[in-house]
């Protein structure tokens, strides 16, 4: 096994050092349960680096939602350049459920539109966690959903090597149980071709392809290559050939499953009929018994993941194979933003299973479909192994179930948690107007956070027409634009964002000094106590932070957030006169989503426009609808890989493309 190693300028500084020292000490005494309590900018990233590399364990990271877990995979490539950091979320940039609305009779069809980079990275996420154990995959909560059994995926496999005796026909047909399509004419991610004695297979988890140059029976040659170039990139002596899919099957086991899919069908059949609905009994018998057709004839059907039970051999109820069990058992789980991220996989199943018993009340599946699920709550800690939660505002579940909590409070560049004061509602727009006004004339931002879009969009109208550059951000504001939003923050475009919850985007804001919370002491989710903490963090990133909350009384939250933040800075203050440090603000590149320069990323979207441009004429109708096509497909695919600037600067083109005269 390959070491882990974390690569960095840096070491542990500030309380990193302790924290890293508790954790590992805690796994290597065998506690299953840990909590890493950080303040926002603390470098709670580096500490779980740090941790991964002094245990040396296979390592499952699990964030709340893609945006997030593309940060964390980003960072975690960068610490760990020589070991295999993977990325595992759902596949899909658009996904319609199959669902029946029993009122109206309407039976809506699973519609989803799945994104082919995405799935090649979780291919090879399973895929190294087959070959190799320094491995650290970033999952959202689809890591919860089922797979197929590892022993099978393990088994399914194409391997060949140098001066080995082979028929050809055989391993085409290996490939096409793995599911690879075979096209002779293009080579595709996922498919196979074969020219002469010339076997060309491209993994679906893979961006290089296989060729395999035959001498009669036997292989003379297995070499690596690109397959937009052509140009060879390794010779090898053996090459391994997973699954195009991640849900598959051998064909003796797919022939065993059928006669318990054909005995359930049989005994839905007979319920149906004996309750005199015999409409379900047609339905039911119509799609199981084409979904069978289909499995016998190509090993594969449309929805194979709701025969997943009978295809897997598993009971009534037994929960499903998922990528935790790809793991070794002993391995390592970090929940990150877990105040979050636990309840997110608790509620799984009850809303997964709400929409399934209407398809089995009427027909549409079978009842084993229902064990085509995500994991319980308490299923999921069941079958991890050592797990740490991470997050500045832990919950009740984490703290409570944690052999211990490790705080980490000092930041690396000395910063304190921001200042906090509560002010009456009474003239607060006045009181705020002239705190911004302090921001503008320091360079700096401010944030305000109101409860509900009207707020936010009415006071974006009266403070811009004070004359205040100000722009608002919520819900209905489009992804990419919110992150355009965000930067221009960032650059100085404008001085003021509002919003309700500026928690989300996980992007860290250091120009912000001052941020206001209206309607502070209203109770609910905006207002809780991990919602106030949170926000205060925002302004952490700044030396001249300060947050005022406008309540004319204290909630229990807001007592509870300032006390705790109180207590912080205190224990901050003595460390930075202890140690001589002066805090300084966070200085940070702006950049994108992705952590890529907002420049870098404009002009490679220049760049990719000027080579559309220049491939059609602007005066041709016909040129120019091809051209907008063109470019459509680019922004999207930009898009779907979390590139919003590059997205954003095309979709700017298209505009003056549209706007020009014909």
């Amino acid at each position: 096994m390959r070491a882990f190693e974390v690569v960095s300028p840096f070491g542990p500084a500030g309380d990193q050092g302790e924290a890293i020292a508790a954790l590992t000490a805690g796994i290597k005494n065998g506690d299953r349960f840990q909590t890493l309590q950080g303040v926002t900018g603390s470098g709670k990233t580096f500490t779980m680096a740090k941790v991964i590399e002094a245990v040396q364990m296979p390592t499952l990271i699990v964030s709340h939602n893609k945006t997030l877990a593309a940060q964390l995979f980003r960072e975690f490539k960068g610490f760990f350049p020589h070991n295999a950091v993977e990325y595992f979320v759902s596949y899909y940039d658009y996904y319609q459920p199959e669902a029946y609305v029993a009122s109206r009779d309407l039976y809506i069809e699973k519609d989803a539109s799945i994104n082919e980079e995405i799935e090649r990275l979780r291919l090879s996420a399973t895929r190294s966690l087959m070959e190799r154990e320094d491995v650290i995959i970033v999952a959202t909560v689809s890591c919860i959903y089922g797979l197929a059994t590892p022993e099978v995926y393990r088994k399914m496999t194409a391997s060949f090597k140098t001066g080995e005796s082979i028929d050809s026909e055989s391993l085409m047909r290996r490939f096409v149980e793995l599911q690879y399509g075979r096209n002779d004419m293009v080579l595709e991610r996922g498919g196979f071709r074969r020219r002469g004695d010339t076997l060309e297979i491209y993994p679906a988890y893979l961006e290089e392809a296989y060729r395999v140059d035959l001498d009669w029976d036997a292989i003379a040659h297995i070499r690596r290559f690109n397959p937009v170039s052509g140009e060879i990139l390794e010779e090898l002596d053996r090459a391994v050939i997973y699954p195009a899919k991640q849900f598959v099957m051998p064909q003796d086991m797919i022939d065993a499953a059928l006669g318990k899919i054909r005995a359930e069908l049989a005994e839905r059949i007979e319920f149906f009929q004996n309750n005199g609905r015999f409409r379900e009994a047609e339905r039911i018998k119509i799609r199981v018994e084409y979904d069978i057709e289909m499995l016998t004839e190509m090993g594969y059907c449309p929805g194979i993941e709701n025969y997943s039970a009978p295809l897997a051999g598993r009971g009534p109820g037994a929960a499903p194979d998922t990528l935790i069990d790809y793991f070794p058992k002993k391995h390592l789980t970090f929940i990150d933003e877990s105040h979050v991220t636990l309840p997110q996989i608790g509620a799984m199943y009850n809303g997964d299973r709400s929409r399934k018993t209407n398809l089995v009340e009427y027909g549409f599946r079978l009842p084993s479909a229902m064990d085509n699920r995500p994991l319980r709550g308490a299923e999921f800690q069941e079958r991890i192994d050592k797990a740490i939660c991470v997050s500045a505002t832990p919950g009740e579940t984490e703290l409570k179930q944690s052999a211990r909590v490790v705080e980490q409070i000092i930041r690396p560049t000395g910063l304190l948690d921001p200042e906090i004061e509560v002010r009456p509602t009474e003239g607060q727009m006045e009181d705020i107007y002239a705190e911004v006004q302090k921001r503008i004339q320091a360079g700096e931002r401010s944030l305000i956070l109101t409860l509900t879009k009207k707020m936010a969009e009415d006071l974006t109208d009266y403070l811009g027409s004070l004359g205040l550059k100000v722009r608002y951000i919520h819900s209905e504001v489009e992804t990419i634009e919110r992150v355009e939003i965000l930067t221009q923050l960032r650059q100085g475009d404008f001085d003021i964002l509002i919003g309700i919850n500026l928690l989300r985007e996980g992007i860290d804001l250091p120009e912000v000094s001052f941020i206001a919370i209206l309607d502070a002491d209203k109770i609910g989710f905006l207002r809780s106590l991990t919602s106030l903490v949170q926000i205060i963090g925002r302004a952490a990133r700044n030396a001249a932070g300060k947050v005022v909350m406008y309540a004319d009384r204290e909630s229990a939250a807001m007592r509870a957030a300032i006390t705790e933040t109180a207590r912080r800075r205190s224990i901050q203050m003595a460390y930075n006169e202890k140690h001589g440090i002066t805090p300084t603000t966070v200085q940070k590149a702006i950049a994108g989503i992705l952590s890529r320069h907002i420049e870098e990323e404009r002009q490679s979207a220049e760049t990719n426009i000027g080579v559309f441009k220049k491939s059609y004429n602007l005066l041709t109708p016909k040129d120019r609808k091809h051209l907008l096509a063109a470019l459509n497909k680019e922004m999207i695919e930009h898009a779907k890989n979390l590139e919003f600037e590059q997205a954003a600067a095309i979709r700017d083109e298209i505009k003056k493309i549209e706007e020009m005269e014909p």
